[in-house]
């Protein structure tokens, strides 16, 4: 009995391991993050273009890159982020970060907290004006 629950077990594990895929990511023009004083406590949202550069309080963010799962796929949205503080003049951050898991790589600042939420097609500004 022992060995049947064991076997069985094992089968399991394996089915795991068989369909574990590798996720693929498309490019996105566009990163939708989220931001927030610590000081006031306000929170807001903005968009900003790859290769743009989007000032928020005394940071400047500048998105290299916005990739995002397809639909048919566990969703993730992720972008390579470079952060720099105007006031200490210096980068605070270089990375990916993942929206669905904002503690694996987050920003360290004592004022500003930034996390990406997703990655669209074009700005929601842009496509309101048409």
């Amino acid at each position: 009995m022992k060995r049947a629950a064991l076997a069985m077990l094992a089968a399991v594990l394996m089915l795991g391991v068989l369909d574990a895929r590798a996720q693929t990511y498309e490019p996105y023009p566009v990163v939708l993050l989220g931001g927030m004083d610590k000081v006031t406590g306000n929170v807001s949202s903005f968009e900003v273009p790859v290769g743009k550069t989007h000032v928020f309080g005394s940071l400047e963010v500048t998105p290299r890159a916005c990739r995002k799962t397809p639909p048919e796929e566990a969703p993730e949205s992720a972008s390579f982020l470079e952060i720099d503080d105007t006031v200490q003049l210096d980068r605070v951050f270089s990375g990916w970060m993942f929206a669905s898991s904002p503690g694996v790589s987050a920003l360290e600042h004592p004022v500003y907290d930034i996390w990406v939420v997703d990655c669209v097609g074009e700005s929601r500004d842009a496509a309101s004006s048409e």
